[in-house]
Order: C-alpha cells, then structure tokens, then sequence
C-alpha cells in the first residue's frame, strides 16, 4: 500500500461551510469525498408539472426586496412608479421565511449595494436609469433623503423593513440586473451543495428573471415563486415572465404549496 494511503486512526474534521460540500480534514489527511446528507425529499404541486425537491440542495433567493424598489420616499416613488405592487410578496415571504430557517434550507439576500465611486457599472448600465444625463441615477442623492440611490450601506439599499434577515441568512451585493455577474453568489452556491434555486423578489421581469436565467445557464435547477415576487411593470410584463419561467427555464410554485411541504419534511 502507498505511504499516501489515509489513515483511519486520525480524527478527520469538517471543512467548509455546509455538508455535502465539505473536505475532512486532519495534519495527515485530506478526504475529499464530500460525503453530502441523504436527500430530504419533498413533493410542491407546480406549474407546469409538479416536483419533488431535495431540501438539502436547496435555497431562496430573493431579489431586490429594498427601499429604493418597494419603500414611498425610495427612488421608484420619486420617479413617480407606483411601489405598491413591489411589496405584494412581503406576507407571503414573511410566512415562508421562517419555514425554510426551520427546515434549514438556506436564504440568500441578493440586492443592489454599488460601490460609492460606481467603478465596475458601465456606461450603459448607468443609462438606463439616467438617459438624460440630468435625472437621479445610480449613486445620486434622492430629493427628499438624501439617500444614494443603491449605494451599499445606503437607506436605499436597505432591505425593508417589513423583512428580517437572520443572522443565519447570506447576503450578496450585485451590481447588474443579474445577482450572478460580478459577484459571489455561484461560489456560494456550489460550497453550500445547491442545485436547486427558488427565486422571489423585485422585479419579476427585471432582476429576478435576469438572475434567475442565469442560474439555468449555470445549471442549476430554477423555480419562480409566484406569490413571493413582483414587478411594478405592465401586466404584460408579469404574463411574460410566468410563460419564460415555465416554458424555458423550469417551473413555477407558490409558497403556500411549499411551507405544508417544508412543515413535513
């Protein structure tokens, strides 16, 4: 046998943030099988078939759930977009929230937190919410507030205060219309053992389908929240993002289908 063979009298520890991902690990070996926990199987009626879902590779990601979207005196209500469909998901996630804690299925907060000095957003992005060179756009201060629109640690970037996060919870600051460019949430995801994304949040057709697609182009498993997520957009705008996340990236569900299954498991 090799003298690099793992010798079973040395207590191995646990390294890395969440079974199934993690390494064991002493001063003389390194296991590295990942030996992940049993599935926890659960079956959600969804759209357009029902699913059964491995709570153990599983998260909630929710979206943009912040002042600036979904708060009267918040960049939206200042530009004169009405937020109160943005907060339309706040019963249903103040529900659902501490079902998925209890049956420890990770929560990731991914919002809008900008750089004060706006290095990594381009040109083109800081257009679309200051065409004319003049308005308040990313980093500006709203009339009123004071706040900068989306700056990390801002009022406005702040989740509501109608939601708690957990000291349990992760948070992710993104910068795009999609929470996977330029941030940390794929390797977050990979280290804690997800395979499957549940999304809510603001804007449905927004942020929320963008970050969403981009999870199915990764890989992984993508399911929309339907009564945990918004948009302030046209009617059209909602249909849309229903018909894609059913006919092109995975499925849809509600959480009032989803808690009987996490009470269960």
């Amino acid at each position: 046998m090799s003298d690099h063979s793992p010798t079973h009298h040395t207590e191995l520890l646990p390294l890395g943030p969440r079974p199934g991902g993690q390494w064991r690990v002493s001063d003389q070996v390194a296991d590295l099988s990942r030996r992940g926990p049993a599935p926890r199987p659960v079956d959600v009626p969804a759209a357009p078939k029902s699913l059964v879902l491995d709570l153990n590779r599983t998260a909630l990601i929710v979206i943009d759930m912040q002042n600036d979207f979904c708060t009267p005196g918040g960049w939206l209500d200042h530009i004169g977009v009405d937020t109160t469909p943005a907060r339309r998901p706040v019963a249903s996630l103040q529900s659902l929230l501490p079902a998925l804690r209890h049956a420890e299925v990770p929560v990731i907060w991914v919002n809008w937190g900008n750089r004060e000095d706006l290095m990594n957003i381009s040109p083109a992005l800081r257009h679309v919410y200051n065409g004319s060179g003049r308005d308040v756009g990313l980093g500006d201060p709203v009339p009123g507030t004071g706040a900068p629109v989306l700056q990390k640690d801002s009022w406005g970037a702040a989740v509501i205060d109608d939601l708690i996060i957990d000291d349990r919870d992760i948070r992710v600051d993104k910068f795009r219309m999609s929470g996977f460019w330029d941030t940390p949430l794929d390797s977050i995801l990979r280290n804690l053992g997800v395979s499957t994304c549940l999304f809510a949040g603001v804007n449905a057709d927004q942020c929320v389908l963008h970050t969403l697609a981009d999870a199915n182009f990764l890989g992984y498993d993508t399911i929309l929240l339907e009564d945990c997520t918004a948009t302030t957009s046209p009617d059209f705008c909602w249909d849309a993002t229903l018909y894609n996340a059913r006919q092109i990236f995975g499925f849809t569900t509600l959480s009032a289908d989803l808690i009987p299954a996490l009470e269960t498991s």
